[in-house]
């Protein structure tokens, strides 16, 4: 794995995104409408894309909600009671809708009562969110209920310039691109990443938030949904137990309950 992931494939993986949005748009049951239409449609959507990636480079500190411990009122916020201690979070339905909806719903269903922290790697991060215990199962809220927002094998990947796997960051594990279930990590990594990056591929307030660490190398590759604001401490203090070969822990450390301490109303 890389230890740097350039801005650029951010903007691959939004394109990407776009791309399907649009050819979606374009086809009835196997057959295109109209292949000019969907070519259209895809190059009107790439701009819009590139728009917003080079509003997100230009942009200030207060564009990024990663950057400071304010729930506002387009966010939600939760604290996971763990064995270790408990861990506050902030949440961006505006920016990873499924991810934040899927993720309150198993929450407030106690789908994540007693479930381990199957993997828990130092200066890396940590893995839950599997009510096996083993880090090969856990499903979506929507998968055999809904195939517009979960396939089957899981539901899509919400990539925005504007989120980012800082030190603290909470974002969907996954087994390849949209496939998020129900499994989940918290960036750790203590590292300064900040030298590793340019101001031609990240915003300038996400290059000094780097310096305190994180993972730029998962950058475009998983949903950050998150954000750590308060029990860092309880999340260091996870990533220093002992572990397996497998990189799980010895003993289980588990997430006891999740509190929803400020709810968020999903319009269906």
């Amino acid at each position: 794995m890389k230890k740097c992931l350039t801005f650029g494939l951010i903007i691959i993986s939004l394109l990407s995104l776009s791309a399907c949005e649009s050819l979606n748009r374009a086809i009835k049951g196997d057959k295109y409408i109209d292949e000019k239409i969907a070519k259209e449609e895809n190059a009107v959507a790439s701009k819009a894309y590139e728009k917003e990636i080079k509003e997100a480079l230009a942009a200030d500190k207060k564009a990024f909600p990663q950057l400071d411990k304010e729930v506002k009122s387009n966010q939600a916020q939760v604290m996971l009671k763990t064995s270790l201690g408990n861990i506050t979070i902030k949440l961006f339905p505006k920016l990873a809708p499924l991810a934040v909806e899927n993720f309150l719903t198993h929450a407030k269903e106690g789908y994540y009562n007693n479930v381990s922290f199957h993997r828990v790697i130092s200066e890396f991060m940590i893995q839950s969110g599997d009510p096996t215990g083993q880090g090969t199962g856990g499903d979506s809220i929507w998968k055999g209920k809904d195939k517009s927002k979960d396939s089957g094998n899981g539901f899509a990947n919400e990539i925005s310039p504007y989120l980012y796997n800082l030190r603290g960051a909470l974002a969907m594990a996954n087994a390849g691109a949209d496939t998020n279930g129900s499994q989940f990590f918290i960036n750790q990594n203590t590292n300064n990443q900040g030298k590793n990056l340019t101001e031609a591929n990240y915003p300038k307030p996400i290059i000094e938030a780097y310096k305190k660490g994180g993972n730029p190398s998962l950058d475009g590759k998983y949903t950050v949904f998150g954000q750590v604001i308060e029990g860092m401490d309880i999340v260091d203090k996870i990533a220093s137990v002992a572990v397996n070969e497998n990189d799980k822990p010895k003993e289980n450390i588990l997430i006891q309950s999740i509190e929803i301490q400020k709810d968020y109303s999903f319009k269906k």
